[in-house]
């Protein structure tokens, strides 16, 4: 056989993602938080974009509020060679008024009840920040102060000093063991009470001692029946403590009041925000989605860069400004129509969702539906993937709360002889039933299993509550039960 080599000509089929496609994926994942950063940034590189004053002006909007601008921008079709084809001045003639900032227009003028920053911001001191500030109050010298900075810099977030042993800071800082075990006392002094312990027990010793300085049974107790306290073997406790068991039930009282977690308030940014990126309210007995878009820049191509290009298009001229300039003003109307399409795109899912789940906006949580992905892509036309982006780290503010939109979404429960629940009905409703149970004789999962078939129709297994209840954070039966 004779190996030869020669020429084929092949057809084929290839999809090709453009940047501009890339673009307009990426913005679409984008919280709202992440889409003001990116716009600012762009504005910051691209100098043909330019933010319109956040001043309504009545002569560029009609009537209804509509904005020709913004139909002019949708009307924009055609791919990445296309653009190479419009008629810039023409264009930028028409696109140069404020896009509308709502999908309903003047409905946030029209003094409607949405939160304010205040409402949606919230500032806290850092643990370290705590602790550092009460370190330089001490009048320590330079390498005590770097052995303080060590140890609070390798506390986790309950605020314990779990991670690192006192030999391996000693080695850290160039310290003997005997500094960092003094600095570490000192740190223990501090506020939060309990903060820097290297265990469970420890924490809870040092509260009782700045607590509870005389209660010798607390003490006891804490450092040598933690695992006991767990099991809630409070007879055992009693006799092995040689004390009445009213005595133990006394002293764990007191334990419950102390603080395992002594960091656990502290925030580790100084700013935390929660901004939803959707309101949905009520407005003329209807459910309406609008976008959240304050402090989003409206963007316009700047009217300089537009009269330069007129300009050189007058003059007949061909030279790398005039490329420079088309270049940028391609990147800027592609930025533009994508945040344009990711804002019509998260209010078409938004409007989605309030129709499969109006019972829910009417009547609370028992009544949200099962739901997923692929119906609100079916009901909207779009991909799958194209809704689980947008609903990807997005927001939405509600009269019954803030929601990440992946929380309407849910697997289907049957119940006998009614319709599907979604299951996060189902956990609302497992919630109920343990708030009302008798504390001295808490419901087993097998128990609550039980009640959700025989008062609601709900059929699922004991370790179905049981994935659920831990899901929700809520202890399990034996440790749920009241010390009385």
């Amino acid at each position: 056989m004779a190996l030869e080599l020669r020429q084929v000509t092949e057809m084929k089929q290839q999809l090709r993602m453009t940047p501009q496609l890339q673009q307009a994926i990426k913005l679409l994942q984008l919280s709202r938080m992440e889409l003001i950063d990116k716009v600012r940034e762009e504005m910051v590189e691209n100098p043909v974009l330019e933010e319109i004053p956040d001043v309504y002006d009545a002569d560029a909007v009609g009537e209804n509020g509509d904005d020709d601008s913004s139909d002019e921008l949708a009307e924009v079709k055609g791919d990445e060679n296309d653009m190479d084809q419009v008629d810039w001045e023409e264009y930028m003639e028409k696109y140069s008024s404020p896009a509308p900032t709502n999908h309903y227009k003047g409905m946030r003028r029209g003094g409607e009840d949405f939160p304010t920053l205040e409402q949606t911001l919230s500032t806290s001191e850092s643990l370290v920040e705590n602790l550092m500030l009460q370190l330089g109050m001490e009048g320590l010298d330079e390498h005590q102060r770097h052995i303080g900075t060590l140890i609070i810099g390798n506390l986790d977030e309950a605020g314990l000093l779990k991670n690192s042993t006192v030999e391996e800071l000693a080695d850290d800082a160039g310290a003997s063991v005997q500094e960092v075990e003094e600095v570490l006392e000192l740190i223990q002094s501090f506020e939060p009470a309990g903060v820097a312990a290297r265990s469970l027990e420890e924490c809870l010793l040092i509260q009782a001692e700045r607590f509870h300085p005389d209660h010798e049974l607390l003490k006891s107790i804490i450092r040598e029946h933690i695992s006991d306290l767990e099991r809630k073997s409070y007879s055992k406790i009693a006799r092995l403590q040689g004390v009445a068991k009213e005595a133990v039930l006394e002293a764990v009282r007191l334990i419950r009041q102390l603080e395992p977690r002594p960091g656990g308030g502290y925030s580790e940014d100084d700013t935390r925000y929660i901004t939803p990126d959707i309101y949905i309210r009520k407005y003329d007995g209807e459910w309406i989605a609008s976008l959240n878009e304050d402090g989003l820049p409206r963007l316009r191509i700047s009217n300089f860069y537009r009269q330069q290009l007129a300009k050189k298009k007058q003059n007949g001229e061909d030279d790398e400004v005039k490329e420079y300039i088309q270049e940028k003003m391609r990147g800027a109307m592609w930025l533009i129509r994508s945040i344009h399409q990711r804002q019509s795109t998260i209010i078409k899912v938004a409007e989605s969702i309030i129709e499969f789940q109006r019972e829910f906006f009417d009547h609370g949580i028992h009544h949200l539906k099962p739901l997923v992905l692929r119906d609100v892509a079916d009901d909207i036309e779009m991909h799958e993937s194209t809704v689980s982006r947008v609903t990807n780290n997005k927001y939405v503010h509600t009269p019954r709360g803030v929601f990440e939109l992946k929380f309407f979404f849910n697997s289907a429960i049957s119940r006998n002889g009614g319709d599907d629940l979604a299951s996060e009905a189902v956990k609302a409703k497992i919630r109920e039933i343990i708030a009302s149970e008798n504390p001295e004789k808490p419901l087993s999962d097998s128990k609550i299993a039980d009640r959700l078939k025989e008062q609601e129709q709900i059929d699922i297994a004991r370790r179905t509550v049981a994935k659920y209840r831990e899901k929700m954070g809520i202890l399990s039966s034996s440790k749920r039960k009241s010390l009385l």
